[in-house]
């Protein structure tokens, strides 16, 4: 038996499964594998499109972030831009008509028209929403935090392991081009330090700085490591919210590494850079910019040369990548299990604030 595509796109070609067996003409056909894995052919004597159809994708919630989610989904051609769904019935009707996707009035009108969604809410709504589209057999990217406790967090992972379905969180610093490039010269971080640096927002506010900046910077951290944190010391204060706006966090792993992170939602500057120090080499990259350098001892000196990096869009790579693990059953980049971790390492340095307040 000869298998092709995933869950979304599944084709059977059985060897005696038919009595004649099924024959197929080949004259002039031409086959071709897109990203997705899915199987398109030009000539197959058979109407493909019937298990051809594109993954019906939509938007909950489309303030700041989600419009934005609703712009490149219309611009990817893996999937089809189906629908929007807002509380703001005006905002949702025009982000869904300026994008070409249908305007719908209710969650449960919105579920009926996709196959995958992403989920772009206030964070303590996440919990609500993504278990009723789980609960439908949805494939969801919900944006970071996952949620805002861990409880709810791991309830959601679970769900959508046990239902087979794909749950993506959107870290979306995993899929900007800088830590590609980081991760070709990794070999064992000893000391990494991390500063995402941002004016005060009009969004957001009802979590601290490290559940709604720090948190990108945590999973990238646990992703390079890969080690059991051992000990975190943690500082924070408030300045315009009533969580902490400023925080850094010094973190001890159990293999030696050392990372020193620091976040600010009150900066006049807009920063986004990271240093990782190991053995061989010291790399210096700024997300912002997709830039980088990397210093080496060489020859009794030290070398400095720029990274190579292909400037992308990282919400665009992350939406698309979405679609393929959605249409694949590929695992994604950042599980929901993933996204818990760092949840539950940001939620322990919030609380150290708070006991150190």
């Amino acid at each position: 038996m000869l298998e092709f595509g995933g869950r979304a796109a599944l084709i059977r070609i059985v060897r005696g499964a038919a009595d004649p067996p099924l024959r197929f003409g080949f004259d002039s056909a031409a086959f071709a594998f897109d990203s997705s894995l899915q199987l398109t052919a030009k000539a197959f004597g058979v109407d493909c499109d019937s298990f051809m159809k594109k993954l019906r994708v939509g938007v909950v919630g489309v303030g700041h972030i989600g419009s934005n989610h609703a712009r490149l989904y219309g611009e990817i051609p893996s999937a089809e831009f189906a629908a929007v769904y807002d509380v703001d019935l005006i905002r949702g009707h025009a982000i869904g008509t300026k994008f070409g996707a249908a305007p719908t009035k209710s969650l449960d009108e919105f579920i009926g028209t996709v196959d995958a969604a992403s989920v772009a809410t206030p964070t303590n709504t996440h919990y609500e929403v993504a278990q009723a589209l789980l609960a439908r057999g949805k494939h969801l990217l919900v944006e970071k935090p996952i949620t805002d406790n861990t409880a709810h967090a791991s309830k959601l992972a679970e769900l959508a392991a046990r239902e087979g379905l794909i749950l993506q969180v959107g870290h979306v610093e995993r899929f900007n081009p800088v830590l590609s490039a980081l991760e070709k010269h990794l070999t064992h971080p000893r000391f990494i330090e991390a500063h995402r640096l941002s004016p005060y927002p009009d969004r957001s506010t009802d979590i601290g700085v490290v559940l709604d900046l720090m948190i990108h910077d945590l999973e990238v951290i646990l992703h390079f490591v890969r080690s059991p944190v051992q000990s975190i010391d943690a500082v924070g204060v408030p300045v315009l919210s009533r969580s902490e706006d400023i925080a850094n966090a010094r973190l001890r792993f159990e293999n030696g590494c050392v990372a020193n992170v620091t976040s600010s939602r009150i900066s006049p500057e807009r920063m986004r850079k990271i240093r990782v120090f190991q053995e061989d080499a010291y790399l210096s990259l700024d997300y912002q910019n997709q830039s980088g350098e990397i210093y080496r001892r060489a020859w009794g000196r030290i070398t400095r040369d720029k990274v190579e990096i292909e400037r992308d869009e990282p919400l665009k790579r992350q939406l698309t990548s979405f679609i393929e693990c959605a249409s694949t059953g590929r695992e994604p980049r950042v599980s929901g299990f993933q996204a818990t971790a760092a949840l539950e390492l940001a939620v322990e340095i919030t609380k150290r604030i708070g006991s150190s307040a």
